[in-house]
């Protein structure tokens, strides 16, 4: 058990030669002959608490009780008593003589009279942590006396060290010994080292060295003695220093004095049980032990009792001394979350109470845990985290966001609730800038390209607008393949006037992204038409809009010929800030309901007259997103399936929209011949055309001619040339306009003809 080395290392802090820890430099007071030092593990640096004891011999009185108590302290284990890790015994010479020394290494504590002179709590929260402290001994106590038939001898404040929780715990052990009062020699084994207990600690009976009475006493008649003692020097801030002083009364809490008067009872019999100290005593009833008591007992409680507990814990916690709360409560806390024993509502209480940390101890204590229950199949948990990642999203590193955490935020995509989906979709605005370029393109980007069509128009919208926000972080290649096609192709042409709007707004915010070509073929036709979109604010949207990107092509047109050149068109900047805030997110109908039990329907968004004019369009079919994540742009086949042309084509509510667009797309009359040969040469071209050609994004929108409108009649070749806007003139429409085509170049019908003026063959 112990070993005998010859030789110590010399230096200070260097500790034994094969002693597992370093010893540093020592408190100012410890228990009896021992010294007590700070320390740290060689193997991984934990701190530690280092106690070591010289005698002159191996013979020494106080090496034979120090073996005692090494020997105690190893084999009773309790939460309130101090936790054992190591003991050695040395032997060394010095000027020739020998010298023993054992050394015992717990975890780390501090003496309790340091502690307290450290935290400096005064009032009502002084009070309320002696009583935590007092109650934790008198657990020790009890469990000694009452369960294992033990008598510690020698309670008192020097006996009492403090946890870096702030527990207290029992030690000093040398003196402890068996009690049986049948048994003189038990009694004289207990009695064998009462010579190292200061006579100020000692009861009547112990110090008249009565045996008879200490046998007919019972087991707890010295410890709980030695437990008055301790109150008394705990409250008056001073050592013991004879037994008269106990009586000075004016420092004990009044709810205390009864108890402490029974526990100093001059007749060992009547004195009282720490069991029953525990049990019934008013002063152990506050806030702060009855947080810890039910935070230490979690398990035991229903789910019913925990939840009420959990949503109280917030407001609680404030009353609470905040030393107490960050090194106690806090950790307690966090271990129940981990280990599955706390409620969701306890996230709540976590991240207030980590709210108090600096960020270097938030880190430490509580961010491990975040980020363990991302792996939570608890729904509620889930929505939990969510809701609150703007508390703890920044500290998170980008190699734990991408990957530990987003491989399970991403599950809420394709939840069957929409309020989940939401929430994992606006996480993402602090998730996603911590993402790597390969989860954003093959991961993230496939779970927008569903969510633009999902069957909740708020969570569409916020798709968008999410889009636009995280433009900056996709690299140049994945920005042209996606943003022109998710705002223009489907933000735009949504249903739901907020997500035209946003479609709008993003466009705006990323116009620093978009070369000339792309803002003047295909950004503007596409936002123009929105400028008699039904809906009020969509139209000022657009017509902001229109004139951004204007500015955009008139700085162009200016900077080319002030540059004289004729080279291809570069990057437009906009004169309003490409990204200079972020989008704010749309109103969301979405609530919890549906959350906390799994069977629940999911909520939608609210019906409105909007929604009830503009139907919500049907999923597309297709399963490639964006359709050039991961292929890139096939330019060599003329298929005009990119991922968006399964969309549904718009049905516009009102007929007044309906027929001006009508009439603007009515093909131009021609002579029979060059009619049927123009037709015939655009039907044989319509499959070749490529995505250079931008798929003739308005062909999905556009309607046939009304059936009672009559043809223009060209009456002769020189009346077109006298007037060319004649040719493609239409007369105000009769009836109102057919549901649009749901395809193109399909079936008998004519493909229809683009916008805008097209080439017409005429013969001389």
């Amino acid at each position: 058990m112990f070993k005998f080395l010859k030789e110590v290392v010399g230096g200070s802090g260097t500790g034994v030669k094969d002693l597992p820890y370093t010893i540093a430099e020592s408190y100012p007071s410890a228990w009896g002959s021992w010294t007590h030092s700070r320390g740290t593990s060689k193997d991984d640096g934990s701190p530690v608490s280092v106690f070591s004891l010289s005698g002159s011999n191996a013979q020494d009185g106080h090496l034979a009780a120090a073996r005692n108590g090494v020997k105690r302290l190893r084999t009773v284990r309790h939460p309130n008593i101090l936790s054992f890790l190591h003991s050695t015994e040395i032997e060394t010479y010095d000027a020739g003589s020998p010298k023993v020394t054992i050394y015992i290494v717990t975890e780390p504590v501090m003496p309790l009279s340091e502690k307290i002179k450290e935290l400096g709590l005064e009032g009502t929260q002084r009070d309320e942590y002696y009583a935590l402290g007092l109650h934790q001994i008198a657990k020790a106590v009890s469990f000694l006396n009452n369960d294992c038939k033990l008598v510690h001898g020698n309670v008192c404040m020097a006996s009492v060290v403090v946890t870096p929780t702030l527990d207290w715990k029992l030690h000093a052990f040398d003196v402890l010994s068996e009690f049986d009062g049948s048994s003189e020699m038990s009694s004289g084994q207990m009695l064998q080292y009462a010579w190292l207990v200061g006579s100020q600690y000692k009861p009547m009976e112990l110090a008249k060295s009565d045996w008879d009475a200490i046998k007919k006493s019972p087991p707890w008649a010295i410890d709980s003695w030695g437990m008055g003692c301790l109150i008394y020097e705990v409250f008056s801030g001073l050592r013991l220093g004879k037994t008269e002083e106990l009586r000075n009364i004016g420092s004990i809490p009044k709810s205390l004095l009864p108890d402490y008067q029974r526990l100093l009872s001059s007749m060992p019999s009547r004195r009282l049980n720490t069991s029953k100290l525990i049990e019934n005593s008013e002063y152990f009833q506050n806030k702060l032990v009855d947080t810890i008591h039910f935070m230490e007992i979690l398990s035991l409680k229903d789910s019913v009792e925990r939840d009420t507990f959990f949503r109280k814990l917030p407001n609680l916690a404030e009353q609470l001394p905040r030393q107490i709360v960050l090194k106690k409560l806090l950790p307690l806390l966090a271990s129940a979350l981990e280990f599955g024993s706390a409620a969701a509502s306890a996230l709540t209480a976590l991240l207030k109470m980590g709210s108090w940390l600096s960020a270097e101890e938030f880190n430490v204590k509580v961010l491990p845990t975040i980020v363990k229950l991302f792996a939570s199949n608890d729904r509620a948990i889930r929505v939990a985290l969510l809701q609150h990642i703007d508390q703890y999203g920044e500290s998170l590193s980008a190699q734990a966001v991408d990957e530990q955490v987003y491989p399970h935020v991403a599950t809420g995509f394709s939840d069957t609730s929409a309020f989940l989906r939401e929430l994992t979709l606006k996480s993402m605005l602090i998730l996603a800038p911590k993402l790597s370029q390969r989860t954003m393109s093959g991961s993230l980007l496939k779970y927008l390209s569903k969510l633009q069509v999902d069957e909740e128009p708020a969570i569409r919208t916020n798709t968008t607008i999410l889009l636009g926000n995280i433009g900056s972080y996709l690299n140049e290649g994945t920005r042209k393949r996606v943003l022109i096609n998710a705002f223009t192709v489907r933000a735009l042409r949504d249903t739901f006037p907020p997500a035209r709007g946003a479609g709008i707004m993003a466009l705006c915010a990323t116009s620093s992204y978009y070369d000339i070509t792309e803002v003047a073929t295909r950004i503007l036709p596409n936002v123009v038409v929105l400028t008699i979109d039904p809906d009020s604010d969509v139209r000022t949207k657009a017509f902001q809009a229109v004139d951004q990107f204007l500015q955009i092509a008139k700085q162009h047109y200016e900077k080319t010929n002030a540059a004289d050149t004729t080279g291809v068109a570069g990057v437009g900047s906009s004169s309003v800030p490409g990204n200079a805030s972020l989008l704010g997110w749309a109103m969301s109908s979405l609530t919890l309901k549906g959350i906390e039990t799994p069977s629940t329907a999911p909520a939608r968004v609210n019906s409105t007259s909007d929604l009830a004019e503009h139907p919500v369009p049907t999923s597309p079919t297709s399963t490639d997103g964006w359709g050039e994540l991961e292929n890139g742009i096939d330019e060599e086949h003329g298929s005009d399936r990119d991922g968006w042309d399964d969309l549904e084509p718009l049905e516009e509510s009102k007929p007044a929209l309906a027929n001006i667009q009508a009439a603007q797309r009515r093909p131009v009359s021609q002579p029979i011949s060059h009619t049927k040969q123009a037709s015939n040469l655009l039907s044989k071209s319509t499959p070749k055309l490529n995505k250079d050609e931008d798929d003739d994004l308005w062909g999905s929108i556009a309607a046939p001619a009304p059936k009672t409108a009559r043809p223009l009649n060209l009456k002769s070749a020189q009346t077109d040339d006298d007037d060319p806007w004649a040719a493609i003139a239409a007369p105000a429409p009769t009836t109102k306009a057919k549901p649009l085509s749901t395809g193109r170049g399909r079936g008998a019908k004519p493909a229809a003809p683009k916008l805008g003026a097209q080439r017409i063959n005429r013969t001389s």
